[in-house]
């Protein structure tokens, strides 16, 4: 089995020895600058890139983050630096374009073994996989809720047709809403639904008129309250 490529990029000797010492199971190859490791990046894919901040020429590693995850957006980043403030090291491990970890100078080789390792088995093509199986999950609950909740429309709309057939009396919204355990508009809308298919006839629910809401609970009849704006009553 081919070993895995972890592209290093440091410019400090010694701190390089370290990763060949602690990473010497892994395929490790080095830049000592961002841009050149930019460059490498269409010809060499690594599983893992260890990027240093502080490098040769100046460069600022957190500078060249976005466009290693516009070439390579599920290759994990660990970001090593001894130079970072909180507020940084935090910024580097948030956003769309973010690092998988952030680790401090001086390393603890342990760590860093650690990190790669689960960046390995985690991170990556596995990251992909997950999502893709988390987002068949979610469509196929999607797909079963939306089937439950048609079916269940369906059934209460089949026993308010069987309830109302042969009268055309306007039915008590309230008592139905408490039958099927739903809201008023629920069953106005499943009302609405019969007449348009022709399975019930208008008279049963003409249309909604802006006082349905204001029907009394128990009679389902428009209530006598007087309309807005009305200060006195007839004598």
């Amino acid at each position: 089995m081919a070993r895995k490529k972890i592209l290093i990029i440091e410019d400090d000797d010694l701190h390089y020895e370290l990763y060949e010492e602690a990473l010497a199971d892994y395929e490790l190859s080095r830049a000592t600058t961002a841009s050149a490791a930019l460059a490498r990046l269409p010809r060499e894919r690594p599983d893992v890139i260890i990027l240093d901040h502080v490098l040769a020429r100046r460069e600022k590693g957190l500078d060249y983050l976005p466009e290693f995850k516009d070439l390579l957006p599920y290759v994990p980043i660990v970001v090593v630096s001894g130079a970072l403030e909180v507020h940084q090291q935090i910024g580097a491990l948030t956003g769309p374009r973010r690092a998988h970890y952030c680790l401090t100078k001086p390393l603890d080789l342990n760590e860093l073994r650690r990190v790669v390792a689960t960046a390995l088995e985690q991170c990556g093509e596995a990251e992909i996989v997950r999502q893709f199986e988390a987002l068949e999950r979610s469509k196929r609950v999607d797909v079963e809720e939306l089937l439950s909740r048609s079916t269940d429309r369906l059934r209460r709309q089949t026993e308010i047709r069987r309830q109302l057939e042969g009268t055309t009396e306007r039915p008590n919204i309230s008592a139905l809403a408490r039958q099927f355990r739903v809201a008023r508009r629920t069953i106005i809308r499943d009302l609405q639904e019969l007449i348009r298919r022709g399975e019930l006839p208008e008279a049963i629910y003409p249309r909604v008129e802006p006082g349905d809401d204001d029907e009394d609970e128990e009679s389902g009849e428009p209530s006598s309250k007087p309309a807005s704006g009305s200060g006195r009553t007839e004598a």
